[in-house]
């Protein structure tokens, strides 16, 4: 606590690096790639996760950092489902919602949270979805079945691994 009552930048990080990851922990060790269809499901659930907690960031941030990377993932993100929509054309494969991606949860908690809490949890939720991506991008650009959603992969592949940097820095800076 602080001389004012307040929990401590420390009590309130740990609190948001406890709670947010752990919704992505199991999901982030996975390494075999999806089948197709759940491959788009999570391709396209991960966009829109990106597109949405950059949009809450940008209207609930004050912290020019958090600000700056809310605005590249928000464009990086729409541009990468608008080329996932094409692909996904091209391959002809459905669309296979992915039912074990907490986003949904995750992008509640984040619309709860003000100041240095939201930063700190929106820093830590970019970390383990950067993280997961980073790893579902790499292992269907490896062993995915389909060609044209396995050269989307490996288009992407290097942007998840930026993302992942980026949002390395940014848990690590606040």
């Amino acid at each position: 606590m602080t001389s004012l009552g307040r929990p401590g930048r420390r009590a309130v990080l740990s609190f948001a690096l406890a709670a947010v990851p752990a919704a992505y922990a199991s999901r982030a060790l996975a390494v075999d790639a999806l089948p197709d269809a759940r491959f788009v499901g999570y391709a396209q659930s991960h966009n829109d996760f990106e597109i949405a907690s950059a949009k809450l960031a940008l209207s609930k941030s004050s912290n020019e950092n958090v600000r700056g990377f809310a605005s590249r993932m928000l464009t990086e993100h729409s541009l990468d489902a608008e080329h996932l929509a094409k692909v996904r054309a091209e391959a002809g494969v459905s669309y296979a919602p992915d039912p074990n991606t907490p986003t949904v949860a995750v992008l509640r908690r984040l619309g709860g949270l003000e100041g240095a809490e939201f930063d700190a949890a929106y820093a830590n939720a970019q970390l383990a979805a950067s993280t997961n991506a980073e790893a579902q991008y790499g292992a269907y650009s490896q062993n995915g079945k389909s060609g044209p959603l396995r050269r989307y992969a490996i288009d992407e592949y290097p942007k998840k691994r930026t993302h992942l940097e980026y949002a390395k820095r940014l848990a690590g800076g606040l």
